[in-house]
């Protein structure tokens, strides 16, 4: 059986097709202003990719846009597709911390694979992807740099602030002191501002082993690093994180069918 996954985010719109062997095709794609439009392209370059056509295929969306998609498609909380999403990569996974552009969200998963508890933060920008990039542009350098350098620093640039602007407020003061502030180190800072944000939300739920790291930011290795030292243990990361709500998606997609669901 084939079914398909779309997670529409406000940054970008990922899109899977999941049959019986596994992913047979996932996109990427920014959302762009017109939302169903990019939900829509996405879908047909997965299911070329798969070499499927759309007819008939069950269906389920989710993401901040995920009503916005047009197609025959069930609508499920993000946090639900998450749990279904981390557990078809990792069975072993209790826990997934989700990294995106404009939230991050901590689910725990029980001993069936569904969402248990959950708790994200997106009030603020701080603790996010966007805020992550507008401090690469602070920085000067691109952001894949920016977490490469930071596995060199030395000590951490205090970067304490909860607001994103009083947080680039501290970044620039780093930069600009006599002498300056390593790069490195303000690096090094600036994601350990954010991962003190996650670890709040990990002990709000409760840590339990194992963990997956999802989400676009979970291909930042500076991060991720600083993350697993403040944690105590190594994480698990699948090659695409992006996709992993869209794969959950698709995976209730095929239980809806298999249950007669439509």
């Amino acid at each position: 059986m084939n079914t398909l996954g779309i997670d529409i985010g406000s940054l970008n719109t990922k899109v899977v097709i999941l049959s019986d062997n596994g992913i047979a095709g996932s996109v990427v794609l920014p959302s762009g202003e017109d939302v169903a439009a990019t939900a829509k392209e996405a879908v047909q370059q997965a299911m070329e990719q798969a070499g499927l056509s759309l007819n008939g295929l069950p269906a389920v969306s989710t993401g901040v846009g995920g009503k916005a998609y047009t197609g025959n498609a069930q609508s499920k909380s993000l946090s639900t597709c998450l749990a279904r999403g981390t557990r078809y990569l990792f069975p072993t996974a209790r826990m997934g911390i989700d990294m995106g552009a404009e939230s991050t969200t901590v689910i725990k998963i029980n001993e069936r694979g569904r969402l248990a508890d959950w708790a994200n933060h997106d009030k603020c920008a701080s603790g996010t992807g966007l805020f992550l990039q507008q401090m690469a542009k602070l920085m000067e350098m691109p952001l894949a740099d920016m977490s490469r350098l930071s596995l060199k620093a030395e000590g951490r640039a205090d970067i304490s602030s909860t607001c994103a602007v009083f947080a680039e407020s501290e970044v620039i003061s780093h930069v600009h002191r006599m002498p300056p502030t390593p790069k490195a180190d303000i690096a090094a800072g600036i994601f350990f501002s954010v991962v003190s944000r996650i670890m709040a939300l990990c002990k709000r739920v409760g840590i339990e082993k194992d963990v997956a790291a999802t989400g676009g930011v979970a291909l930042n290795v500076g991060l991720v690093d600083i993350l697993e030292k403040e944690l105590g243990f190594k994480l698990m990361v699948p090659d695409k994180p992006q996709i992993v709500a869209a794969l959950g998606a698709a995976v209730i997609a095929r239980e809806n069918a298999e249950k007669g669901i439509k």
